[in-house]
């Protein structure tokens, strides 16, 4: 089997001391292979790179007009964020208008990654919540959708009805028929697909008229604009999605996954981006996401977030430059 090809490479002076490998894929609304680095027909778990694609059903179902969601929770809904403050009020008052707490959510409890917040609950002794979930925004909208479809409280089980609005939406949007699924590490299940696949799906997220007909075309503009106007509540300070979105300003989203997972999707290009770095770096993720942003006009090459992600100087312990993280020349080609 031939090896991926190199994304992502770090220097220590001139010598390559580590390169990261991976696959990418392209595409436009109607499915077109645009480019492709590596095998743009591997399966992969998406991971959280998919969440706008899950959280389709909470607005094409019609629950997120039923309980008066606002553009912030459906940007929360397509998160994985930090636990800071703004994400875990949103996520506490989401519940409260559906008369549920924190003991009806399912993606168990991690310390928040914001670390004012993990000091604050250490000096208060308190342990955290599973609003502190990366993932809880998504959990507050599986449960949206649940309380008006009338389902039982174990919505994240990949046969309740929620997962089975997700599932046909997965195969729906990237033209796929789903054939293997894994438990995530927020407890749902994540629906395999081929990058083609994601790519082609978040091509249609930035061109819904091409790719979506009626409801569909409408629930992905409102999530797409969501998690654009609202990057701070789609990842967080400090983090490349947050970071890239801001830098650009112009309607481009960007969404991680675990396992360096990334996607795109670019409005003014009509094209979406799925890439998969091989051994699960996100710094080599966060490298390419970067340079492709830039190959295809969406990010300025001379934006602080570029170099921060796809030219990023190493330094050691006194702060002397001894080398860089860079994303690979292929892919400024």
């Amino acid at each position: 089997m031939e090896a991926s090809p190199v994304l992502a490479e770090v220097w220590r002076g001139p010598v390559l001391e580590s390169v990261h490998r991976g696959a990418v894929a392209i595409c436009r609304p109607d499915g077109e292979l645009v480019e492709a680095w590596g095998e743009p027909g591997r399966v992969i778990l998406p991971r959280s790179s998919c969440k706008m694609i899950q959280a389709l059903p909470l607005v094409e179902s019609g629950a997120a007009d039923r309980y008066g969601l606002t553009a912030e929770h459906l940007a929360l809904a397509c998160a994985s964020h930090q636990g800071a403050t703004i994400h875990t009020a949103l996520a506490r008052d989401w519940l409260a208008t559906l008369g549920l707490g924190d003991g009806d959510l399912r993606c168990g409890a991690h310390a928040p990654y914001d670390t004012a917040a993990r000091r604050a609950l250490r000096n208060r002794g308190e342990h955290p919540c599973q609003v502190h979930n990366n993932c809880s925004g998504k959990h507050c909208g599986f449960l949206t959708v649940n309380a008006h479809l009338g389902g039982d409280a174990e919505y994240v089980d990949p046969d309740h009805p929620v997962q089975r609005a997700v599932r046909a939406a997965t195969e729906e949007v990237c033209d796929e028929t789903v054939t293997a699924f894994a438990i995530d590490g927020c407890s749902a299940p994540n629906f395999a697909v081929t990058l083609k696949g994601l790519a082609t799906a978040m091509a249609r997220f930035a061109r819904p008229a091409e790719g979506f007909r009626g409801i569909r075309a409408q629930a992905a503009t409102r999530l797409r604009d969501a998690m654009a106007a609202h990057p701070e509540l789609v990842a967080g300070e400090g983090r490349a999605c947050t970071a890239l979105m801001r830098a650009m300003n112009n309607g481009t989203v960007v969404k991680t996954g675990a396992e360096a997972v990334f996607v795109g999707i670019l409005p003014e290009q009509g094209l979406g981006i799925a890439l998969k770095i091989d051994d699960g770096a996100t710094r080599g993720s966060e490298a390419a996401i970067a340079a492709l942003l830039v190959r295809h006009g969406a990010l300025d090459a001379h934006s602080p977030a570029f170099r921060a992600y796809a030219d990023h100087p190493i330094e050691n312990r006194r702060h002397i430059v001894h080398g860089h993280l860079r994303a690979a020349e292929t892919l400024f080609d």
